[in-house]
């Protein structure tokens, strides 16, 4: 177990030095700084030559570079160019709205996607196995923003049910939740059918209702913990995706996350914060994925995480 821990760690090391490569090269084709600074006035070159001095950009790419990999290794993100706040400090009160997020759309998308995949399974070539399949394409074809902006008329506009923007009361997660959600249950629900069919063909199934089990116990316990292994695989890579995703849906429901204060940080071209930014949510989505991987040996026995990663 050990063994295995330090080699996912050293893969993490690797993942999150490419990471940082290309966000500090990519983050830098956006255009200047300083001109966004100086966009509403007409600064003379000695001023602008200080302001680039002082934010450290006159210095050799690769210096900057260096002293970013330094400073992240000492766990420090920087200083935010546009408001001097500590980029640590920007991050951890935005960090927690986000994840929060994540996490009730990855639960909306478990309670619709299992009992929807699992029933698909088990009620194969029924009318209830086709409303399955129809769901399931059809949260595959929305795009998240357009169902956002379609509940928030719906329910918060023409209903008045819920609020269209802001955070701090339940009532606020439940739009981007169920957007986030959503989307995610169409993929899943399909991922849950196909692994269920393939455990309830396994002759131990058979074995299991020559027992007289009752049928429950065995889709339960016997079917739907081995079809768990490539679902829960699923799940921990789409965790990053709606990480990811909220970048979009925090925009649309103004949500004060960390998506919403990368997209403003690349609009002003401040570049610690977009940085410490990805940089966090690459490293929340390496834990999330290494959890998921030490978790095979409690879906399976016989599954141990310091043997084969195949």
């Amino acid at each position: 177990m050990a063994k295995f821990i330090l080699r996912r760690l050293f893969h993490a090391v690797i993942v999150v030095f490419v990471i940082s490569l290309l966000i500090f090269f990519s983050i830098r084709l956006t255009g200047d700084p300083v001109a966004v600074m100086f966009a509403a006035g007409e600064p003379s070159q000695q001023a602008i030559d200080n302001l680039t001095a002082e934010l450290g950009l006159d210095q050799p790419i690769w210096v900057q570079y260096g002293i970013f990999l330094r400073d992240l290794i000492t766990f420090d993100l920087g200083t935010s160019f546009r408001t001097g706040q500590s980029v640590s400090s920007m991050v951890a009160a935005t960090i927690g709205p986000t994840t929060l997020l994540a996490a009730a759309g990855m639960a909306v998308a478990i309670l619709i996607a299992f009992p929807v995949g699992i029933v698909s399974a088990v009620k194969r070539g029924t009318v209830l196995d086709f409303g399955g399949r129809m769901f399931s394409l059809i949260g595959i074809s929305f795009p998240n923003f357009w169902l956002g902006i379609m509940l928030i008329l719906i329910f918060a506009v023409m209903l008045g049910w819920f609020p269209a923007s802001g955070y701090g009361t339940p009532q606020h997660f439940v739009l981007p939740a169920i957007t986030l959600g959503l989307i995610l249950s169409g993929i899943l629900s399909r991922l849950v059918r196909s692994s269920m069919l393939e455990v309830l063909n396994q002759q131990y199934i058979a074995t299991a209702h020559s027992k007289g089990l009752r049928s429950w116990v065995v889709i339960f316990r016997h079917g739907l913990r081995n079809a768990l292994i490539p679902t829960v695989t699923f799940m921990g890579v789409q965790f990053g995706g709606l990480l990811a995703g909220t970048v979009i849906i925090e925009q649309v429901f103004s949500w004060p996350g960390l998506g919403r204060m990368i997209i403003d940080a690349i609009n002003a071209r401040d570049y610690p914060v977009v940085q410490g930014g990805v940089i966090v949510l690459a490293l929340i989505t390496v834990a999330v994925n290494l959890l998921v991987d030490l978790s095979y040996s409690i879906l399976n026995p016989r599954i141990k995480a310091g043997g084969s990663d195949s």
